[in-house]
């Protein structure tokens, strides 16, 4: 492991192929305000272009909370006009990570509320700890969630699911958030590092291209008709076949080796 750059909220360090991206406002529980939301941008927008980062671990200092929602100070003061571009700002940056075409984990510990759970559900996989409540308890502002969550939500536990969590602002356990399929897998509190980043490892060792793809057709897939998920997905898998990371994976398994992938 060795440390990169950090940022005034941000912590960056790299683990040989996997990037770790850590929330840095452990005396805030590691609040989302307009600062750090446009940090979470920038960083993206560097991991996106950097081959070098195969995958990507999202996770907040302290052992309190992952996110334990917005910075409600910033939020208190703001006009509709300024809640509708924070919104924005908000909802583009958990697009990008939803759209980088690298897997991101992200290690819930503690608080995943409001803005901290829809910041979870950006990401494409979730290992929580076995002490992690998450939440939108918006409803309790007076408002409801900004950045995402009744969208992404309704995606990942259907129409109850949301209602429920968005209507009573009521937080729910880890093990509850596994049975709905919002998280992953939840594993003991002293467990979740090295379950999220043996996960990581694996992943940043896959062929990079064959990932994309899949996070990609995933996506359009969850918006479109089969029909068009179908034919994307076709697409996508031929573009994987000109790969030599293709020919290298079909190589090893006849010569019954651990293939290895540069992303070519």
């Amino acid at each position: 492991m060795s440390d990169s750059h950090a940022f005034d909220h941000l912590l960056i360090e790299d683990r040989d192929a996997v990037r770790v991206v850590t929330i840095n406002r452990p005396d805030k529980l590691n609040a989302l305000n307009f600062a750090v939301l446009t940090q979470l941008r920038d960083v993206f927008r560097v991991i996106a272009a950097d081959p070098s980062v195969r995958a990507v671990v999202l996770r907040g200092a302290g052992e309190k909370a992952f996110v334990a929602g917005a910075d409600i100070a910033e939020l208190a003061a703001l006009s509709p006009i300024q809640a509708r571009d924070f919104s924005q700002h908000g909802q583009r940056m958990m697009r990008s990570i939803e759209m980088l075409g690298k897997p991101v984990i992200a290690m819930l510990r503690g608080y995943a509320l409001g803005g901290g759970m829809e910041l979870a559900m950006s990401c494409h996989l979730r290992i929580a700890a076995d002490n992690a409540k998450l939440g939108q308890p918006e409803i309790n502002l007076g408002v409801l969630p900004g950045f995402g969550g009744t969208q992404r939500l309704l995606r990942l536990a259907g129409r109850g699911a949301v209602l429920e969590m968005c209507l009573t602002g009521a937080p729910i356990g880890a093990q509850r958030a596994y049975e709905l399929g919002i998280v992953n897998r939840v594993v003991p509190a002293e467990q979740l590092e090295e379950a999220t980043f043996a996960l990581a490892a694996q992943l940043a060792t896959s062929a990079p291209q064959a990932l994309r793809g899949i996070l990609d057709a995933v996506l359009v897939g969850g918006e479109c008709g089969i029909d068009a998920g179908l034919d994307y997905e076709t697409q996508a898998f031929a573009v994987c076949t000109s790969t030599s990371d293709m020919r290298e994976g079909t190589r090893a398994f006849l010569e019954r080796r651990k293939p290895v992938f540069r992303g070519d």
